[in-house]
């Protein structure tokens, strides 16, 4: 997952809430208020609320990057395919059932039928064409990068054909199917139409609200009404509010939904970016659950009582490495030598929470492709040493980036873990010169654009394909671990592209296997150091959630009950 880091009450849903709820909807903030509605509000699981670390930029999630857009827009919308809960499996959600055409190129899918935008607008196969071509023929700022990511990532360029892409069109034959055709098989389909950011919206609302008004303001953007105020999906809740003033955002229970209902009547998102503050509130009872608990914290939180559920790792730490300043890390031995120097079974056991793995490749064992014989690097400072006399590296310095002012799911504290591997490669010989700077005040920057030498970066997966890993690492010749070409850049780049489009699945995992034995043999552009299983903690009157190894919890099945 990409690491990136003004309303008005929706109609008709507005105007089905009681008092008691528009008050707590206005003083979100108060926890008095939150402990008052557990088990009421007209709904077997009560009200919910969650500690969120940050407010959305906006409610469309096509035009959103950040997990705190998708963590609330996930409540209210739906995509063709889902994935199963508490795995990164792929299942059926608004389409019941797809197949493809022998080359991979046309997917057919059969949707639900009966099912309802919360607008009233029924989904079909002219509203999946409409949400497709809406994507597609963006224009202006809506094909920025920062506001088009997934889709750019995803599927390429627009219908302007300034740049090829993964999409080709849409037909409806019948309100029950939708065609999807593509200009190439790619491994990812349909997997990726589960991300958030392609979720089936209202036609209807999205043409009234004019979804699409995006327009860019400096360096950033002013989004439309429908973005602000009238997101609308199929969804197990509806939208109603975001309170600014008291931080908060309020969705209700879509008592017209096609499935089984939610359990909580109301679901509350509150703004605390303070992670200590998020603990305090969980233990006065002013929220009720939070995501991403300091990992020093887990034992008092269970001992407070307090459910901490640890999710399946899916996710990568990787040890960058940028060839383009420093022409003695172009040479192979020299990145082995890294490889080497650094200790990662003592930096997962004495850095990163429980449950977490030395990671072998660059994506967790449960993707496919995983590839048991990788070569591995085992701790040997000794053999760091020769292979960079080897080399004619002996005096080797590198310019060590790590991130301030953040964590991540996989990189929980940058700073211990940068001290960690700084030290072991300073025991190998190495000179470390530190480099520190905010995630978003320079970091990411100066790292994407291959200006540090070794970095800490790292990936969070979306779907369950080795593209959303190492093609998303090291698809293109030029990347921020080579801004030029290397000698072996453009040969991986195809590799991954020819795996990518084999529509054979049991030949494209061979080849996914063999390009991973590559990266770590013959290529080694960074060393995978871990797999770590962030957790989310919820108070112990909640019952029901199941923990997203996507970091993609849905709080229909919730309750809330004392």
């Amino acid at each position: 997952m990409r690491d990136p880091s003004r309303s008005r009450r929706s109609r008709g849903a507005g105007r089905r809430i009681a008092i008691v709820g528009i008050t707590c909807a206005l003083a979100a903030a108060a926890a008095g208020c939150a402990e008052s509605q557990r088990g009421e509000g007209g709904g077997e699981g009560g009200s919910f609320t969650f500690g969120a670390a940050g407010a959305p930029d906006l409610f469309d999630p096509f035009y959103a990057s950040d997990g705190e857009t998708f963590r609330v827009t996930r409540q209210i919308m739906e995509g063709l395919v889902g994935f199963k809960a508490g795995t990164a499996e792929v299942e059926p959600e608004l389409a019941e059932s797809w197949e493809h055409t022998p080359d991979g190129k046309s997917w057919t899918f059969h949707l639900r039928e009966g099912v309802k935008f919360h607008d009233g607008t029924d989904f079909n196969g002219e509203a999946v064409c409409k949400n497709f071509e809406r994507w597609y023929n963006q224009t202006g700022a809506g094909q920025n990068n920062a506001l088009s990511y997934y889709w750019i990532e995803n599927f390429g360029g627009f219908a302007d054909g300034a740049q090829p892409s993964l999409y080709a069109s849409c037909e409806n034959p019948d309100p029950a199917t939708a065609t999807v055709h593509l200009t190439r098989a790619t491994s990812k389909f349909p997997d990726l139409l589960g991300l958030p950011a392609f979720s089936m919206q209202s036609p209807t609302a999205m043409d009234r609200y004019r979804a699409n008004d995006v327009r860019a303001q400096g360096d950033s953007f002013v989004y439309p009404e429908y973005a602000q105020s009238h997101p609308t999906g199929t969804g197990p809740f509806t939208f109603v509010s975001y309170d600014q003033g008291n931080a908060a955002i309020r969705l209700q229970r879509n008592e017209d939904y096609w499935g089984e209902k939610a359990k909580l009547h109301d679901l509350t998102f509150r703004i605390i970016p303070d992670e200590t503050t998020r603990k305090q509130e969980l233990e006065s009872g002013g929220i009720d659950g939070y995501d991403l608990p300091n990992a020093a914290d887990l034992k008092s939180l269970r001992d407070s009582g307090n459910k901490v559920e640890i999710r399946d790792p899916f996710n990568i730490m990787y040890l960058g490495i940028t060839q383009k300043n420093n022409p003695k890390l172009r040479d192979l031995r020299v990145r082995q030598a890294l490889a080497h120097a650094v200790d990662r079974e003592n930096l997962v056991q004495a850095n990163l929470p429980e449950g977490a793995e030395v990671a072998t490749q660059f994506y967790p064992e449960t993707v496919d492709g995983y590839a048991p014989d990788v070569q591995r690097y085992e701790h040997d400072p000794d053999r760091a040493r020769q292979l960079l006399a080897e080399a004619g590296a002996s005096d080797l310095a590198v310019n060590f980036y790590w991130p301030a002012e953040v964590t991540r799911p996989y990189m929980p504290d940058p700073q211990g873990i940068f001290n960690a591997i700084a030290e072991d490669l300073r025991e190998a010989g190495i000179t470390v010169n530190a480099v520190s700077k905010p995630w978003n005040g320079g970091y990411i920057d100066d790292v994407d654009n291959a200006r540090a030498d070794v970095f800490l970066l790292g990936w969070t997966g979306d779907y369950n394909t080795p593209d959303n890993f190492i093609g998303t690492f090291f698809g293109t010749p030029t990347n921020r671990f080579y801004t030029e070409p290397a000698p072996w850049g453009e040969r991986l780049a195809e590799e991954l592209r020819a795996a990518d489009g084999e529509p054979d699945e049991a030949r494209r995992g061979g080849m996914y296997q063999e390009i991973n034995r590559k990266l770590l043999s013959e290529y080694l552009p960074a060393i995978p150091l871990s797999h770590s299983p962030p957790a989310i903690v919820v108070s112990e009157n909640v019952e029901g959630l199941i923990p997203s190894p996507l970091t993609a919890e849905e709080f229909a099945g919730v309750t809330v009950t004392g």
